[in-house]
């Protein structure tokens, strides 16, 4: 019989999260415009941090 071995990855959801969350913070963004950074959220940080880097 072989073994079935469950992992949860809790810490990189959970980082995931956090991280959303800071965004949201960060770029003061609104509840339409977070919903979105949900699936876009590097092209958020981008747009914004774009003049620091250049």
């Amino acid at each position: 019989m072989e073994k079935i071995k469950i992992e949860h990855h809790t810490l990189s959801g959970g980082f995931w999260i956090a991280a959303w969350l800071f965004t949201l913070g960060y770029l003061q963004l609104g509840f339409w415009q977070g919903v979105l950074a949900i699936f876009i959220w590097p092209y958020y940080l981008g747009v914004n941090l774009s003049p620091l880097l250049s």
